[in-house]
């Protein structure tokens, strides 16, 4: 800033008095002019700086992973940010978030690298939604959140991949000298992992249809008739009354064209079995799932999710290869945006969505984690032959991946993991 030429003072008649005070009230005026400027513009110039080092409005919607505070997690609910739109990112300086080979809680079924898969570029990919980014997953922030409660995933071998990813999240951030214990009940149907320090638990409850029916065995559920008691769910409900955060899903268990349907007790010659369709069946079974939450949950205390259908990738000419291959060998995901395959039933979905919005309507929020179609895109995430279920696969069956490549559950570290941070965003949300 350029300043005011000051004129020089002429002192006039010597010593005399009157012109030495004139020449002094010139000179402190002067003074103070020059520190007033310099104030004005000193400020001015901190005022530039502050602006140029303010980030623009969209960057205030995204989220700061450094941040961990309920407040910066607050910023995923901008009316901009949608969770479940926008792109996989290649990072492989941040992901994989975890190894499966940390991981002593990893499930074989799941553990690809171990049972030897070369390619692992799908460990590197990380979710960016439309204009925010997901927090970063922090284990000490969310095992504080999780002090003194219960995180309880329900429903079948995908929720179950959901609650291994999540323990191993949490397991592998861990100093070695934190208790941690694994155990099962309920006839093996709970699993329980506990963090000692935190007294608090990650659990998994199978029930793959939600309410009760023939496939309820955690081990033997193997059956070529599948049945349900669609009026029927506090056999298994009484295990999560109580719990804090509770992560619901059912779908695949659901793919027939008809069910049978049982109005009565398992084993009893009075039970009157009927063949329903399906969609019909599914609506009845979550309505009942519904009833039972709103009579039973304490809304001060639970919160609850319901986690989308989770696509396949059973047929390769869905994508463009060739017709009778599968996920077998694919290295790159799905490029067609809005990519949809027939391994997803909208439908259902839909029925999902009006269930959810009926408790809604009756006081009692769901939120539903739609993983379909970001998850839809990762056709090279599922453990193909590279796993061992009950046992490993055989040389037969390894050579023979048309019909014994896992195209339905999901590698870990992979997929699963980002479900999960959409899950922590939820909860710091809240």
């Amino acid at each position: 800033m350029k300043l005011a030429k000051v004129q020089p003072i002429v002192l006039v008649g010597g010593s005399n008095t009157w012109g030495i005070r004139n020449t002094f009230h010139s000179l402190l005026a002067i003074l103070t002019t020059f520190l007033v400027i310099s104030f004005i513009y000193i400020k001015q110039d901190n005022g530039t700086q502050l602006s140029s080092s303010s980030p623009p409005q969209e960057h205030e919607e995204m989220i700061d992973a450094s941040q961990d505070d309920d407040t910066h997690h607050n910023n995923v609910s901008s009316s901009k940010c949608d969770l479940f739109n926008g792109k996989w990112v290649f990072d492989n300086k941040s992901y994989p978030l975890y190894k499966d080979k940390e991981c002593k809680f990893m499930s074989d079924q799941l553990a690809c690298e171990k049972f030897g898969r070369k390619d692992l570029s799908y460990q590197n990919w990380r979710w960016k939604p439309n204009h925010c980014d997901l927090p970063r997953f922090n284990a000490t922030a969310l095992l504080e959140r999780l002090r003194n409660k219960r995180l309880v995933f329900v429903g079948d071998s995908l929720n179950r991949g959901q609650w291994v990813s999540m323990v191993c999240l949490l397991h592998t951030s861990l100093s070695s000298s934190t208790h941690t214990s694994m155990h099962n009940t309920a006839n093996a149907s709970l699993n329980i992992w506990k963090v000692k320090e935190y007294n608090a638990t990650i659990e998994h409850y199978w029930a793959p249809l939600l309410v009760e029916s023939n496939s309820d065995d955690p081990v033997h559920h193997r059956v070529i008739e599948r049945t349900v008691r669609v009026n029927a769910i506090e056999k298994h409900a009484r295990y999560w009354t109580h719990a804090d955060f509770i992560v619901f899903n059912t779908y695949l268990w659901w793919r027939r064209p008809l069910m049978n349907v049982l109005w009565g007790t398992f084993g009893d010659p009075n039970g009157v079995y009927k063949k329903v369709e399906m969609l019909r069946v599914y609506e009845m079974a979550l309505r009942t799932w519904s009833d039972w939450l709103e009579v039973h949950v304490n809304r001060n205390k639970t919160q609850l999710f319901f986690v989308s259908m989770s696509p396949t990738h059973e047929r390769a000419e869905e994508w463009g290869a060739d017709k009778g291959d599968n996920c077998y060998k694919e290295t790159e995901m799905i490029t067609e945006e809005g990519y949809w395959g027939k391994g997803s039933d909208p439908k259902m979905m839909k029925v999902v969505e009006n269930v959810v919005e009926d408790l809604k309507t009756r006081g009692l929020n769901v939120e539903i984690l739609n993983i379909t179609q970001l998850s839809e895109y990762r056709k090279e995430a599922h453990p193909s032959i590279y796993r061992k279920q009950w046992e490993p696969l055989t040389q037969k069956q390894i050579q023979d991946p048309n019909s014994y490549a896992d195209c339905i559950h999901w590698c870990l570290p992979g997929v699963p993991d980002v479900w999960n941070e959409i899950l922590y965003a939820y909860l710091f949300q809240q």
